[in-house]
Protein backbone atom coordinates (compact mmCIF):
# COMPACT_ATOMS: atom_id res chain seq x y z
CA UNK A 1 0.00 0.00 0.00
CA UNK A 2 1.20 3.47 -0.83
CA UNK A 3 1.44 6.53 0.92
CA UNK A 4 -1.28 7.91 -0.52
CA UNK A 5 -3.38 4.99 0.36
CA UNK A 6 -2.17 4.62 4.15
CA UNK A 7 -3.87 8.66 4.58
CA UNK A 8 -6.80 8.13 2.48
CA UNK A 9 -7.44 5.07 5.07
CA UNK A 10 -6.64 6.88 8.35
CA UNK A 11 -9.05 9.22 6.81
CA UNK A 12 -11.99 7.04 6.54
CA UNK A 13 -11.81 5.53 9.92
CA UNK A 14 -11.64 8.89 11.47
CA UNK A 15 -15.03 9.54 9.59
CA UNK A 16 -16.13 5.83 11.39
CA UNK A 17 -15.08 7.40 14.93
CA UNK A 18 -16.54 10.28 14.51
CA UNK A 19 -19.27 8.30 13.71
CA UNK A 20 -19.47 6.34 16.30
CA UNK A 21 -18.92 9.03 18.60
CA UNK A 22 -22.30 10.72 17.60
CA UNK A 23 -24.35 8.12 17.88
CA UNK A 24 -22.70 7.05 21.13
CA UNK A 25 -24.24 9.94 22.22
CA UNK A 26 -27.36 10.17 20.74
CA UNK A 27 -27.58 6.59 22.69
CA UNK A 28 -26.79 8.27 25.73
CA UNK A 29 -23.62 5.95 26.00
CA UNK A 30 -20.43 7.68 27.54
CA UNK A 31 -17.23 5.64 26.53
CA UNK A 32 -13.94 6.45 25.26
CA UNK A 33 -12.64 5.78 21.88
CA UNK A 34 -11.35 1.99 22.21
CA UNK A 35 -14.53 1.36 23.48
CA UNK A 36 -16.87 2.46 20.29
CA UNK A 37 -14.74 -0.23 18.31
CA UNK A 38 -16.26 -2.95 20.45
CA UNK A 39 -19.44 -1.20 20.41
CA UNK A 40 -19.89 -0.54 16.87
CA UNK A 41 -21.73 -3.98 16.23
CA UNK A 42 -22.44 -4.90 19.61
CA UNK A 43 -25.18 -4.40 22.25
CA UNK A 44 -25.28 -0.44 21.15
CA UNK A 45 -25.58 -0.77 17.46
CA UNK A 46 -29.43 0.05 18.14
CA UNK A 47 -29.79 2.86 15.44
CA UNK A 48 -29.72 0.65 11.46
CA UNK A 49 -28.61 4.36 10.51
CA UNK A 50 -25.09 3.32 12.43
CA UNK A 51 -24.39 0.50 10.32
CA UNK A 52 -25.30 1.35 7.15
CA UNK A 53 -22.81 4.55 7.54
CA UNK A 54 -20.26 2.37 8.31
CA UNK A 55 -21.41 0.17 5.18
CA UNK A 56 -21.07 2.37 3.54
CA UNK A 57 -17.54 4.12 4.09
CA UNK A 58 -16.42 0.36 4.12
CA UNK A 59 -18.00 0.38 0.58
CA UNK A 60 -15.88 3.55 -0.15
CA UNK A 61 -12.63 1.96 0.82
CA UNK A 62 -13.85 -1.13 -1.36
CA UNK A 63 -13.81 1.08 -4.35
CA UNK A 64 -10.00 2.57 -3.54
CA UNK A 65 -8.39 -1.09 -3.70
CA UNK A 66 -7.66 -0.97 0.16
CA UNK A 67 -10.24 -3.37 1.38
CA UNK A 68 -7.11 -6.02 2.27
CA UNK A 69 -6.09 -3.89 4.67
CA UNK A 70 -9.60 -2.74 6.16
CA UNK A 71 -9.78 -6.81 6.14
CA UNK A 72 -7.07 -7.01 8.54
CA UNK A 73 -7.86 -4.34 11.11
CA UNK A 74 -11.55 -4.00 10.43
CA UNK A 75 -12.85 -7.96 10.62
CA UNK A 76 -11.27 -8.10 14.09
CA UNK A 77 -13.02 -4.97 15.31
CA UNK A 78 -16.28 -4.99 13.63
CA UNK A 79 -17.75 -8.40 12.97
CA UNK A 80 -18.15 -9.86 16.61
CA UNK A 81 -21.90 -9.29 16.34
CA UNK A 82 -23.01 -10.10 18.97
CA UNK A 83 -21.55 -10.74 22.99
CA UNK A 84 -20.89 -14.05 23.25
CA UNK A 85 -23.35 -15.18 26.75
CA UNK A 86 -21.34 -15.98 29.99
CA UNK A 87 -22.54 -18.38 32.68
CA UNK A 88 -21.76 -18.76 36.02
CA UNK A 89 -21.83 -22.68 36.52
CA UNK A 90 -22.67 -24.31 39.29
CA UNK A 91 -23.37 -27.54 38.72
CA UNK A 92 -23.36 -30.02 41.58
CA UNK A 93 -22.64 -34.42 40.38
CA UNK A 94 -26.41 -34.90 41.21
CA UNK A 95 -29.57 -32.58 41.84
CA UNK A 96 -31.33 -35.76 43.89
CA UNK A 97 -29.94 -37.75 46.63
CA UNK A 98 -31.72 -40.89 47.69
CA UNK A 99 -31.14 -43.65 50.61
CA UNK A 100 -29.36 -45.94 48.19
CA UNK A 101 -27.60 -43.16 46.78
CA UNK A 102 -23.84 -41.20 47.50
CA UNK A 103 -24.97 -38.65 49.78
CA UNK A 104 -21.76 -36.79 49.45
CA UNK A 105 -22.18 -33.81 46.27
CA UNK A 106 -19.26 -32.72 44.60
CA UNK A 107 -20.10 -29.27 43.59
CA UNK A 108 -18.64 -27.59 40.13
CA UNK A 109 -18.16 -23.78 39.71
CA UNK A 110 -16.61 -21.98 36.98
CA UNK A 111 -17.07 -18.90 34.95
CA UNK A 112 -17.65 -20.23 30.74
CA UNK A 113 -19.70 -20.60 27.74
CA UNK A 114 -21.47 -23.55 28.55
CA UNK A 115 -23.30 -24.39 24.87
CA UNK A 116 -19.88 -23.96 23.02
CA UNK A 117 -18.05 -25.81 25.95
CA UNK A 118 -16.04 -23.28 26.70
CA UNK A 119 -13.53 -21.40 27.31
CA UNK A 120 -13.45 -20.64 30.44
CA UNK A 121 -12.85 -17.35 31.97
CA UNK A 122 -11.01 -16.39 35.28
CA UNK A 123 -12.57 -16.55 38.19
CA UNK A 124 -11.82 -14.41 41.27
CA UNK A 125 -12.86 -16.42 44.80
CA UNK A 126 -16.36 -15.80 45.22
CA UNK A 127 -17.77 -12.95 47.29
CA UNK A 128 -20.60 -15.27 48.96
CA UNK A 129 -20.50 -19.03 48.55
CA UNK A 130 -23.06 -20.80 50.84
CA UNK A 131 -26.00 -23.50 50.68
CA UNK A 132 -29.49 -22.79 52.64
CA UNK A 133 -31.48 -26.07 53.55
CA UNK A 134 -34.60 -25.93 56.43
CA UNK A 135 -33.94 -22.21 56.96
CA UNK A 136 -30.61 -22.50 58.13
CA UNK A 137 -27.96 -20.79 55.70
CA UNK A 138 -24.45 -22.20 56.02
CA UNK A 139 -21.09 -20.46 54.86
CA UNK A 140 -19.38 -23.12 52.94
CA UNK A 141 -16.56 -20.69 51.20
CA UNK A 142 -14.26 -22.65 53.86
CA UNK A 143 -14.96 -25.97 51.86
CA UNK A 144 -13.75 -24.22 47.96
CA UNK A 145 -10.75 -25.92 46.55
CA UNK A 146 -9.33 -23.77 43.72
CA UNK A 147 -8.52 -26.01 40.09
CA UNK A 148 -7.69 -25.01 36.50
CA UNK A 149 -10.27 -24.75 33.60
CA UNK A 150 -8.35 -24.23 30.39
CA UNK A 151 -6.14 -22.63 32.56
CA UNK A 152 -8.19 -20.46 34.35
CA UNK A 153 -9.10 -20.36 38.04
CA UNK A 154 -12.46 -22.54 38.87
CA UNK A 155 -13.28 -24.10 41.96
CA UNK A 156 -14.45 -27.41 43.57
CA UNK A 157 -16.55 -28.10 46.61
CA UNK A 158 -17.97 -30.94 48.32
CA UNK A 159 -21.15 -31.25 50.60
CA UNK A 160 -23.21 -34.30 52.34
CA UNK A 161 -26.42 -34.24 52.60
CA UNK A 162 -27.48 -35.29 55.99
CA UNK A 163 -31.14 -34.54 56.12
CA UNK A 164 -34.18 -34.66 54.51
CA UNK A 165 -35.48 -31.53 52.40
CA UNK A 166 -34.19 -29.22 49.68
CA UNK A 167 -30.42 -27.72 49.80
CA UNK A 168 -30.34 -24.52 47.88
CA UNK A 169 -26.65 -24.05 46.64
CA UNK A 170 -25.86 -20.11 45.98
CA UNK A 171 -22.76 -18.04 45.31
CA UNK A 172 -22.37 -14.83 45.09
CA UNK A 173 -19.07 -14.12 42.74
CA UNK A 174 -16.29 -11.49 42.39
CA UNK A 175 -17.32 -8.79 40.02
CA UNK A 176 -15.69 -9.85 36.72
CA UNK A 177 -14.26 -7.24 34.37
CA UNK A 178 -15.23 -7.70 30.57
CA UNK A 179 -13.59 -5.04 28.17
CA UNK A 180 -14.99 -6.61 24.86
CA UNK A 181 -18.62 -5.32 26.58
CA UNK A 182 -16.92 -2.46 28.70
CA UNK A 183 -19.29 -3.91 32.15
CA UNK A 184 -18.73 -5.36 35.04
CA UNK A 185 -20.82 -8.18 35.33
CA UNK A 186 -21.96 -10.31 38.73
CA UNK A 187 -24.12 -13.19 38.35
CA UNK A 188 -25.67 -14.47 41.41
CA UNK A 189 -26.53 -18.43 40.61
CA UNK A 190 -28.00 -21.07 42.41
CA UNK A 191 -29.01 -24.69 42.10
CA UNK A 192 -31.57 -27.12 44.43
CA UNK A 193 -30.65 -30.54 45.42
CA UNK A 194 -33.20 -32.78 46.70
CA UNK A 195 -32.52 -34.80 49.91
CA UNK A 196 -34.72 -38.17 50.37
CA UNK A 197 -37.51 -37.03 49.27
CA UNK A 198 -38.26 -33.97 50.88
CA UNK A 199 -39.71 -31.75 48.86
CA UNK A 200 -39.37 -28.76 50.91
CA UNK A 201 -36.73 -25.19 50.65
CA UNK A 202 -36.89 -25.14 46.98
CA UNK A 203 -38.95 -22.35 46.27
CA UNK A 204 -37.74 -20.07 49.01
CA UNK A 205 -35.47 -17.15 47.69
CA UNK A 206 -31.67 -16.44 49.21
CA UNK A 207 -32.53 -12.87 48.62
CA UNK A 208 -29.98 -11.74 46.43
CA UNK A 209 -30.05 -8.40 44.32
CA UNK A 210 -31.18 -10.25 41.27
CA UNK A 211 -32.70 -13.69 41.30
CA UNK A 212 -35.19 -16.34 39.38
CA UNK A 213 -37.79 -17.75 41.92
CA UNK A 214 -38.84 -21.22 40.48
CA UNK A 215 -42.55 -21.57 39.80
CA UNK A 216 -41.75 -25.16 38.90
CA UNK A 217 -40.01 -27.56 41.11
CA UNK A 218 -35.93 -27.43 39.77
CA UNK A 219 -35.28 -31.05 39.90
CA UNK A 220 -37.11 -34.54 39.20
CA UNK A 221 -37.78 -32.80 35.75
CA UNK A 222 -38.57 -35.27 32.15
CA UNK A 223 -37.02 -33.76 29.22
CA UNK A 224 -39.83 -31.52 27.40
CA UNK A 225 -41.21 -30.19 30.67
CA UNK A 226 -40.90 -26.24 30.99
CA UNK A 227 -39.59 -24.27 33.39
CA UNK A 228 -41.01 -21.32 34.61
CA UNK A 229 -39.51 -19.01 36.60
CA UNK A 230 -40.03 -15.03 38.10
CA UNK A 231 -37.27 -12.48 38.00
CA UNK A 232 -37.08 -10.34 40.59
CA UNK A 233 -34.41 -7.17 41.36
CA UNK A 234 -34.28 -5.87 44.86
CA UNK A 235 -37.53 -8.51 45.38
CA UNK A 236 -40.13 -7.09 42.90
CA UNK A 237 -40.84 -9.01 39.32
CA UNK A 238 -39.05 -7.46 36.64
CA UNK A 239 -41.49 -6.37 33.76
CA UNK A 240 -40.54 -7.67 29.92
CA UNK A 241 -36.98 -9.12 31.69
CA UNK A 242 -34.28 -10.57 29.07
CA UNK A 243 -33.24 -14.09 29.94
CA UNK A 244 -30.63 -16.12 28.36
CA UNK A 245 -30.80 -19.86 28.23
CA UNK A 246 -27.88 -22.36 27.39
CA UNK A 247 -27.20 -26.24 27.85
CA UNK A 248 -24.53 -27.70 29.26
CA UNK A 249 -22.89 -28.74 26.00
CA UNK A 250 -20.43 -31.53 27.58
CA UNK A 251 -17.91 -32.65 25.22
CA UNK A 252 -19.67 -30.67 22.58
CA UNK A 253 -22.07 -33.55 22.17
CA UNK A 254 -24.45 -31.22 20.24
CA UNK A 255 -23.59 -29.67 16.75
CA UNK A 256 -24.38 -26.32 17.00
CA UNK A 257 -26.18 -24.93 13.00
CA UNK A 258 -25.10 -21.56 13.89
CA UNK A 259 -24.57 -18.98 16.14
CA UNK A 260 -28.15 -17.92 17.19
CA UNK A 261 -28.46 -21.44 18.29
CA UNK A 262 -26.10 -20.97 21.22
CA UNK A 263 -27.96 -19.15 23.20
CA UNK A 264 -31.95 -19.15 23.46
CA UNK A 265 -33.12 -15.95 24.90
CA UNK A 266 -36.79 -15.10 25.41
CA UNK A 267 -38.69 -12.59 27.40
CA UNK A 268 -40.32 -12.56 30.74
CA UNK A 269 -44.21 -11.01 30.87
CA UNK A 270 -45.73 -8.00 32.53
CA UNK A 271 -45.32 -10.13 35.63
CA UNK A 272 -41.51 -10.83 35.57
CA UNK A 273 -42.26 -14.73 34.59
CA UNK A 274 -41.21 -16.64 31.94
CA UNK A 275 -41.68 -20.12 30.09
CA UNK A 276 -39.38 -22.84 28.55
CA UNK A 277 -39.32 -26.10 27.43
CA UNK A 278 -36.34 -27.91 27.79
CA UNK A 279 -35.73 -29.98 24.70
CA UNK A 280 -32.56 -32.13 25.25
CA UNK A 281 -31.24 -34.24 29.03
CA UNK A 282 -29.07 -32.77 31.10
CA UNK A 283 -28.12 -29.36 32.29
CA UNK A 284 -30.05 -26.30 31.25
CA UNK A 285 -28.71 -22.90 32.62
CA UNK A 286 -30.84 -19.27 32.87
CA UNK A 287 -29.63 -15.90 33.40
CA UNK A 288 -31.77 -13.30 34.32
CA UNK A 289 -30.34 -10.14 33.14
CA UNK A 290 -30.67 -6.30 34.60
CA UNK A 291 -28.58 -3.55 34.56
CA UNK A 292 -26.83 -2.69 37.84
CA UNK A 293 -28.73 0.41 39.98
CA UNK A 294 -24.98 2.63 40.02
CA UNK A 295 -21.42 2.43 37.98
CA UNK A 296 -18.54 0.21 39.38
CA UNK A 297 -14.74 1.48 38.86
CA UNK A 298 -12.74 -1.43 36.39
CA UNK A 299 -9.74 -1.98 37.20
CA UNK A 300 -8.84 0.49 35.62
CA UNK A 301 -10.44 2.93 38.12
CA UNK A 302 -12.93 4.07 35.51
CA UNK A 303 -17.15 4.26 36.34
CA UNK A 304 -18.62 2.01 34.02
CA UNK A 305 -21.94 -0.08 33.83
CA UNK A 306 -22.78 -2.79 36.11
CA UNK A 307 -24.39 -6.31 34.42
CA UNK A 308 -26.16 -8.07 36.93
CA UNK A 309 -27.58 -11.50 36.59
CA UNK A 310 -29.63 -14.11 38.22
CA UNK A 311 -28.75 -17.42 37.45
CA UNK A 312 -30.01 -20.83 38.38
CA UNK A 313 -29.32 -24.46 36.73
CA UNK A 314 -32.22 -27.77 36.05
CA UNK A 315 -31.11 -30.95 35.20
CA UNK A 316 -34.11 -32.92 32.84
CA UNK A 317 -34.06 -36.93 32.47
CA UNK A 318 -34.75 -38.53 29.29
CA UNK A 319 -38.30 -41.08 29.97
CA UNK A 320 -37.29 -44.46 29.10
Amino acid sequence: MGKEEELAFADYLEVVNQQVLRMLQLCEYSVDMAACWCYIFGKCVKCCCLEKSILSILGKIMKKNIIHLALGSLAVSFWPLAAEAHFLELIPSTDIVGAGSARKVEMDLRFSHPMENGPAMEMAKPDQYFVVHGGEKQDLLPTLRPQKVDGKSAYTSTYSITTPGDYVFAVAPAPYWEPAEQKMIIHYTKVVVNGFGDESGWDEPVHFPVEIDPLVRPYGTWTGNVFRGMVKHNGKPVPLAEVEVEYLNTDKKVDIPADPFITQVIKADLFGVFTYAMPKAGWWGFAALVEGDSLMENPEGKKVDVELGGLTWIKCVDME
